[in-house]
């Protein structure tokens, strides 16, 4: 894209990278529907060619597929387990930090965001100030990934990240609350640039700068209605810098690199770069509402977030590794549930000349259907009478490919059965099965660092404003 406005190439930049994540987002609500019990809506692909919903091509006219949900309990046992053993165990030594953490419920907020990382793999938290009049407050809250964009990064401590921000849907009040910075003036134009049909404004202005407007609605429209869409984005800009060092005083001084000076005895200056984070506020229009330097003593972002695993760039969560898993159990299941309705009612032989009159076909099949169903049948023409044939095919194996599977869905997620508390047999003894939990623990401890980490992270940014 071409642009000399370099306020619209930093809002075409967060665009697109928004959308470079839409696999990622994709990703997520795929798993979000296997973790919450929705494990038939993949698409399959019929014998004609055809795209159907797995439900569907599951579905007869007697029985519907059976949803074992197994990914729900283990997500539970492991934020369980961590909050048990980590959140309420290790609280922050600074006092500010402490404190900070009662205020905001961390410990209920850090669960959440557990469930959110084993879900997606990502977990996005925002530190900043919340202003009341006089009082001044630290707010930590989640941020949904589908409104959080950053630039590609590879580097599992994102040391390459120079691009970021988030998508807000705020009221009026609250939007001029953050971007008036104290001036009537400034609240009265962020008033008249909303008025209006925004909707139409911004589809225009996505247009001048080359975005699609359709494929990327929800970057420039509000997902609630009655709301301003406001975009805030955070870039690490370099900047000339003058430092200057008064012997005199022992006073050191950074200036912008196209300060005057006069001659002083004494003082010594020197010509450096630096890196700054720098904040913006746009409408989706294009507007820019407001700017500034990072304010706090980090000199960072206000964001705190973790990808996990980060292996070339791209994210795949805990879920998204044994959805397969439980998919194979759905299946079997509903195979073995199909096998004994079939056992159970056979195939039903009826004579052609002992169809009652008035009935049909069709009728004899809605009637066997029912388990308490009436069937007549005419004898006139004989004694010939209905006749049921069925037999036991039940025992095929697939009891025990059930229990293969959900053993296979233990191994690969490293949730067993010790660190769920479930009852060990008679034989185990008591040192033997504190083992099974520890080594169970041991399988997740990636895991649990990673999200320590973060919340270290987290914590450090917090100590700091």
């Amino acid at each position: 894209m071409q642009n000399t406005n370099p306020n619209q190439s930093i809002l075409h930049d967060a665009y697109m990278a928004w959308c470079r994540a839409g696999a990622l987002r994709a990703r997520r609500l795929r798993n979000k529907r296997f973790a919450y019990g929705d494990q038939w809506s993949d698409v399959a692909t019929t014998a004609a060619g055809t795209k159907i919903l797995e439900h569907e091509a599951y579905s007869t006219n007697t029985t519907s597929p059976i949803t074992n949900n197994l990914i729900q309990p283990m997500i539970k046992t492991i934020v369980g387990r961590y909050r048990t053993e980590y959140i309420r165990q290790q609280l922050p030594a600074n006092a500010h930090v402490a404190a900070v953490h009662r205020l905001n419920q961390l410990d209920e907020l850090d669960s959440r965001a557990l469930e959110e990382f084993l879900i997606s793999g990502t977990t996005v938290q925002r530190i900043g100030i919340d202003r009341q009049l006089w009082q001044r407050q630290v707010k930590v809250e989640n941020v949904n990934l589908n409104n959080f964009f950053i630039n590609h990064v590879e580097d599992p401590l994102a040391r390459d990240c120079d691009m970021l921000g988030q998508l807000h849907d705020l009221s009026l009040a609250q939007l001029i609350k953050i971007v008036a910075q104290g001036s009537r003036n400034k609240a009265m134009w962020v008033r008249n640039l909303y008025m209006g049909n925004c909707a139409e404004r911004a589809i225009d202005f996505a247009h001048s700068i080359g975005a699609d407007s359709h494929q990327g609605a929800s970057f420039w429209q509000p997902s609630l209605a009655g709301k301003c869409r406001a975009i805030e984005v955070w870039t690490l800009e370099s900047r000339e810098v003058l430092l200057c060092h008064d012997r005199n005083t022992a006073q050191v001084a950074i200036l912008p690199g196209d300060a005057k000076l006069r001659k002083k005895h004494g003082i010594s200056t020197h010509w450096d770069v630096t890196a700054t984070w720098h904040c913006r506020w746009f409408s989706p229009m294009g507007d820019l509402l407001a700017e500034w330097d990072s304010p706090w003593a980090h000199g960072s972002h206000p964001f705190a977030f973790k990808f996990f695993p980060l292996t070339d760039g791209e994210v795949h969560s805990f879920v998204e590794g044994i959805i397969d898993q439980q998919k194979a159990v759905n299946k079997v299941i509903t195979l073995i549930n199909n096998i004994m309705m079939a056992s159970a009612k056979g195939v039903l032989l009826f004579p052609e000349t002992a169809l009652p009159d008035g009935f049909t076909w069709q009728d004899i099949r809605d009637v066997w259907r029912n388990c308490n169903g009436i069937l007549p049948y005419n004898p006139t023409y004989g004694n010939n009478k209905p006749e049921q044939i069925s037999s036991n095919n039940t025992n095929i194996g697939a009891f025990e490919m059930v229990k293969l599977q959900m053993q296979l869905l233990e191994e690969i997620s490293g949730v067993s059965g010790a660190l769920k508390g479930q009852s060990s047999t008679g034989n185990t003894g008591a040192s033997l099965y504190q083992s099974e939990t520890a080594n169970a623990v041991i399988a997740l401890s990636d895991i649990f660092g990673t999200f320590t980490n973060f919340r270290l992270n987290r914590d450090n940014k917090i100590a700091q404003l």
